[in-house]
């Protein structure tokens, strides 16, 4: 299982300018894994049709005790008529596939405006259309259509709000009903050494959900993952490790119990770290966002209670390019070479706000909305509480040694 985030890994492929094994992600202003260093060449062509994941390049466990949260699996008054039937006894990976595929989602998102696309998966929450999935999988996304597994249908699905900064995100499918939603277990009653059972797009080829048997090796860790798209790093804690063979494009998907519950959300995987298992046979790791932290984030997203890191609704755009993007940093925080006294871009995309107030290739961003920033993350966290048609002071350096500032007014942008 590679750590990449396909739209689904963190670090390994979260989709972020430069993420640490996520798949899948942010991609646009200052939501991303992968951004890339300044550079006055224009960046290389996106590729097409990728599936999104992280890549892990570091991890770490933090304790052996289980990740904490609540029981959450009620939270959207789902009903058993609607919900994936929960079994008393164990059950084997096919049958939990059975019962679970028909609340999972394959998305496949378009990135930028040179039409490149990325794919991952997602869990249905509730029967009118909104869907769990990785920040990784719609990071930069411009449009978003995902096709439900339980009837085959194809939405246009629009942002709710995400956590980029927990690799979590809602999507709403538009004039979407009567689908069926799955089942959520409580993730902090996981233990080491439980059987589980790895559901998503693998490969972002869609159709019916891929099947990854394995246990849960450890737990409450720790990972630094990437984007293998965009480039993009990020830190994600608190995760459930697995040895089932999660991959590009299962970012998003669901990690069920043996009863066909979701106790986590596929995020990470990573080649370049191997375990000995109990068999003694070397295996990789992957990580899961333990379904409980989800779906407290996804509440807090549909109640619109919005933070320093939680954003609602759509993604302000600032219009910075990099050369480690495929469109440009909409929000301007990723990507460009970053330094103590500011972040030096590689140009301005055209009609943007950036552009507008005159900013271009070399310039060097030394702080937005009054705040001092020094790398693309900076920019990035202050960009967060901001809407389109907000107002932004920005402050920059130019080429030839003068500091300038102006407030722009914030344009619509891919998601972060």
């Amino acid at each position: 299982m590679s750590q990449t985030h396909e739209p689904n890994y963190p670090e390994q492929e979260r989709g972020y300018p430069a993420g640490p094994g996520f798949t899948g992600g942010a991609g646009y202003p200052g939501g991303g894994y992968g951004w890339a260093g300044y550079a006055s060449e224009p960046p290389p062509p996106p590729r097409r049709n990728h599936k999104r994941g992280l890549i892990v390049t570091a991890a770490v466990a933090l304790a052996a005790g289980a990740a904490a949260g609540g029981l959450i699996g009620s939270m959207h008054g789902v009903t058993a008529s609607t919900a994936t039937a929960v079994s008393k006894t164990a059950l084997s990976a096919s049958q939990i596939a059975a019962r679970v595929d028909p609340a999972l989602v394959d998305i496949v998102s378009t990135l930028g405006d040179q039409g490149a696309s990325a794919a991952g998966t997602g869990i249905v929450l509730t029967s009118n259309g909104e869907v769990l999935t990785n920040n990784h999988v719609i990071h930069g996304a411009t449009s978003i259509k995902v096709t439900d597994v339980g009837n085959g249908r194809t939405y246009t699905a629009k942002v709710v709000g995400y956590d980029a900064s927990k690799d979590v995100a809602v999507i709403q499918l538009q004039n979407a009903s009567g689908l069926t939603t799955a089942s959520l277990g409580n993730s902090s009653s996981v233990q080491t050494g439980d059987t589980v059972t790895a559901l998503g797009n693998a490969g972002g080829k869609g159709g019916t959900p891929s099947v990854a048997s394995g246990t849960v090796t450890a737990l409450n860790q720790s990972i630094t993952a990437s984007d293998e798209g965009s480039g993009v790093s990020e830190q994600l804690t608190g995760l459930i490790e697995t040895n089932a063979n999660i991959q590009p494009g299962d970012s998003g998907g669901a990690l069920v119990n043996s009863y066909g519950q979701v106790i986590g959300m596929n995020t990470a995987a990573s080649t370049g770290f191997q375990f000995q298992s109990q068999s003694g046979q070397s295996a990789e790791q992957a990580y899961a966002i333990p379904v409980d932290q989800a779906e407290s984030i996804a509440s807090k997203i549909e109640a619109g209670n919005g933070s320093s890191t939680v954003h609602i609704g759509a993604t302000a755009f600032l219009g910075i390019e990099t050369s480690g993007s495929s469109s440009g940093s909409g929000f301007g925080g990723f990507g460009g070479q970053e330094g103590s006294t500011g972040v030096t871009i590689s140009g301005a995309l055209s009609g943007s706000p950036a552009a507008n107030a005159g900013l271009t290739a070399g310039d060097t961003i030394t702080s937005v909305g009054g705040q001092s920033v020094s790398s693309a993350s900076d920019i990035a966290s202050v960009l967060v509480k901001y809407h389109p048609g907000d107002k932004i002071s920005i402050s920059w350096v130019d080429q030839s040694g003068q500091s300038q500032t102006e407030t722009v007014t914030l344009a619509s942008g891919p998601a972060a």
